[in-house]
């Protein structure tokens, strides 16, 4: 029996045509939108009879493989000509000039539709076929094509030419597969046993795979959650539910936990790819991220070196971090970043941020609707989601860049077209300005997006990308650059725009800001979801659960399971202290903050983690505190701390110090998630407040528009984001079975029913101080 290799049109002429270097500078960032209103500008001219997006598929055998083909062409056409003959047209949009297209210029476009046109023919069992390439330009609709009359025998021959290139990288894949499927089938839980609520935990997200649904879990600190994820989601590829699955965090740390658990699984016999992707802005090998053939080796000739660079890399490894991505990619001379994109389209798992799956400007965008059915999305500290999504969904403008451009841009620098744009988009943030008045720095809330506002910047965008295309030097380049992007960024947020977003309008002095404020993420989210197989939303703070599915795009139907806490009330001493931290009594506070941390550390010695709401009330009460003879160990968080001085103030927290250690930070911030002090090295965390953002400003939009939807604006807004840091923060204390250690909760609100509900049970009851 011949193995059976299934291919996409696209990757296999990809695989086998693309050459060159990664675009000279500049990308258009045209979205997948303005391509698809190209092809319909083309594909409206059909006749009733002609098809659109049809589908194709057919089987070449070469020396013992059956590759199995298939895709999409945007049309075929009958008899269009009047001599009998089908026509397989393939459209390509393009922000360039299509005059200045050839018919050599792009022959991955050609082998596409050659391939459309053979399997149509062969299914068919036509002679011949017409196959014609057309571009279209996104903004003007500008058109050229170019046609070519083949025989089924010169389309057979051409077909097989791709099969024979692809022929080593697809035994490569034939031979890992099989290594993998029998890994996984004999792969046992890496660990001699599971803990408390872990078999759960992992039958949940099996079952939620395999039934196509999302999943809202609550898995407490050492629960082992990642493994619990990660092990279900193996063996769904082991039952080919999956083809692969994104392990998806925001944090590094987050990211190393995802590669050990993997690691693990590798150490009890799994064989399985996984790619870690690192931002572009930390692995690029250059000084500046400048994507240029003439400023960068990397990206000249990229395309010409990355099929070899990937069929060395799969040789050799299958567990691809960073370290290695980086040490290929100086071996064969390619962008880092890139050949990372390019490795995770092969993997099996892919660790990453947030943004390659959610966010539409950086997803991976070649992972096609038929893809995405075999693949699920492991969301890991899913609670940081809401407010990163509202970040992704949301877009802003202001008035300063534009009169810039308008400035370098005068009449006779020869780039009157952008000039011309400049101007007009900085008046109608001119007439903007007076419509709302000269000042106070206030948010105005505007019942719509301006009208004429979006078809200017539309305008905008088009000359500047003409401009960055050019080489236009009369504009400062990464200026334009970054105001190309950001406009574009703009707009399509301005396409999406809907009942859950509002827009507003700032005026400070003379400038003016913009912003389409995405209230409420779940439609948006929903949406970048819709195809996955499953998505499974974790995190040991994902509480209340109604919440966060409400939030992140859930329905009623979906799965949602809360885990108990695998470790021992015994284990975890909780205090509570009950003053007002409220920002109006935070003066009167202070002191008996101060007196209880001497009090705690001095009849309990040991490491503490000590949170508070602000900087500036820490400061307060580490200056009381300290100011009073303390004679042990203290360090004090600053704002803008770089990696180094982090990794110095987590690594004064030693097992066995002589004296006692007290570190002061803030909630929500780089020490209060993500970290692991176990054992003796963390005895004590403090945690001073209920967690609530600051009040007004969008805050304030965001709890009136809850209200607005017959939800508690309140506890949407400020409550529940509030008391997910304090659930955060007193997370770092019981890492393990062995640790234990004192809490201490710093609110009078504590007390209340409310906020006592939202305290995990583990917590519970709590002793009060006096």
């Amino acid at each position: 029996m011949s193995d059976l290799v299934e291919v996409s049109v696209r990757s296999l002429a990809e695989y086998v045509f693309r050459g060159g270097s990664i675009d000279a500078g500049f990308r258009t960032g045209a979205t997948l939108a303005e391509g698809t209103k190209a092809h319909r500008a083309i594909q409206q001219t059909y006749k009733e009879t002609d098809l659109k997006e049809a589908y194709v598929r057919g089987d070449v055998e070469y020396e013992g493989i059956v590759y199995r083909i298939d895709g999409r062409c945007d049309g075929l056409l009958f008899d269009e000509a009047g001599d009998g003959v089908a026509t397989v047209e393939e459209i390509k949009s393009t922000g360039g000039s299509v005059t200045l297209l050839t018919e050599q210029s792009h022959p991955v476009h050609w082998a596409q539709a050659q391939c459309y046109a053979y399997l149509y023919a062969k299914a068919e069992k036509l002679e011949r076929m017409r196959v014609r390439l057309t571009y279209v330009h996104r903004q003007t609709e500008e058109r050229k094509s170019f046609e070519r009359m083949l025989t089924r025998g010169e389309l057979d021959a051409f077909v097989r030419m791709l099969v024979k290139a692809y022929d080593p990288h697809a035994r490569q894949r034939l031979a890992y597969a099989r290594d993998r499927e029998a890994g996984i089938r004999e792969l046992p839980f890496p660990f001699p046993s599971y803990r408390q609520g872990q078999r759960h935990f992992a039958g949940a997200v099996y079952k939620s795979i395999a039934d196509r649904k999302r999943l809202f879990a609550r898995a407490p600190t050492g629960t082992g959650k990642t493994i619990s994820t990660l092990f279900p989601a193996v063996k769904a590829i082991g039952e080919k539910l999956l083809r692969r699955f994104f392990y998806t965090t925001a944090k590094t740390t987050t990211r190393a936990a995802a590669e050990d658990a993997l690691a693990l699984m590798r150490a009890s016999g799994l064989c399985l790819r996984s790619v870690t992707i690192t931002a572009k802005e930390k692995i690029c090998f250059k000084e500046e991220t400048r994507c240029e053939k003439l400023y960068c080796e990397y990206a000249d000739g990229y395309y010409d070196r990355i099929n070899a660079a990937l069929y060395d890399l799969w040789s050799r490894e299958t567990a691809i971090t960073r370290d290695v991505i980086e040490a290929y990619a100086r071996k064969h001379r390619v962008c880092p970043f890139e050949f990372s994109l390019d490795a995770a389209y092969e993997a099996d798992a892919v660790v990453c941020d947030y943004n390659y799956v959610f966010d539409p400007r950086v997803s991976l965008k070649r992972l096609f609707e038929e893809e995405k059915r075999h693949t699920a999305v492991l969301v890991d500290e899913a609670h940081n989601l809401v407010d990163r999504a509202r970040e992704m969904y949301s877009g802003e403008l202001t008035k300063a860049p534009f009169l810039e451009l308008k400035r370098q841009t005068k009449a006779g620098s020869g780039s009157r077209t952008l000039h011309e744009a400049a101007k007009a988009v900085n008046e109608a943030f001119i007439a903007l300005r007076k419509s709302c008045g000269e000042g106070g720095g206030g948010l105005i809330v505007l019942e719509a997006i301006p009208p004429a506002l979006v078809p200017l910047l539309e305008s905008f965008a088009s000359a500047a990308e003409a401009a960055l295309l050019a080489g236009d030097a009369a504009a400062d380049r990464q200026l334009l650059t970054d105001m190309y992007y950001t406009v574009q960024h703009f707009i399509r947020t301005a396409e999406s725009f809907d009942e859950r977003s509002l827009v507003y309008v700032q005026v400070e002095r003379s400038d003016v800001r913009i912003k389409l404020l995405c209230v409420d993420p779940s439609g948006m989210l929903r949406l970048m979801g819709k195809g996955y197989r499953s998505l499974v939303y974790f995190s040991a703070t994902l509480s209340p659960i109604p919440y966060y599915r409400d939030t992140l795009g859930g329905d009623e139907d979906d799965y949602a399971t809360a885990i108990p806490s695998p470790f021992r009330s015994e284990q975890l001493d909780v205090l509570l202290l009950p003053v007002s931290t409220r920002y109006r009594d935070r003066g009167r506070s202070k002191a008996r903050i101060a007196a209880m941390l001497r009090r705690v550390t001095d009849e309990r010695p040991g490491n503490y983690l000590v949170f508070f709401p602000s900087y500036d009330y820490m400061n307060e009460v580490a200056e009381l505190f300290l100011g009073a003879g303390w004679d042990g160990e203290a360090l004090v968080q600053q704002a803008g701390m770089s990696e180094e001085e982090r990794d110095s103030f987590l690594a004064a927290f030693r097992a066995g110090a002589e004296k006692t250690i007290v570190g002061f930070a803030v909630m929500g911030g780089v020490f209060a998630e993500g970290i692991d002090l176990a054992g003796d090295r963390l005895t004590g965390v403090v945690i001073v407040g209920v967690g609530l953002p600051q009040f007004g400003g969008e805050r304030e939009l965001i709890r009136r528009y809850f209200d607005d939807t017959g939800r508690n604006g309140f506890d949407y807004a400020y409550k529940f984001p509030g008391m997910n840091k304090v659930l955060q923060a007193g997370g770092r204390l019981i890492r393990t079975e062995s640790d234990s250690g004192t809490l201490v909760l710093v609110d009078d609100r504590f007390m209340q029913p409310d906020y006592y509900a939202l305290l995990p049970e583990e917590w519970k009851p709590v002793t009060t101080m006096r």
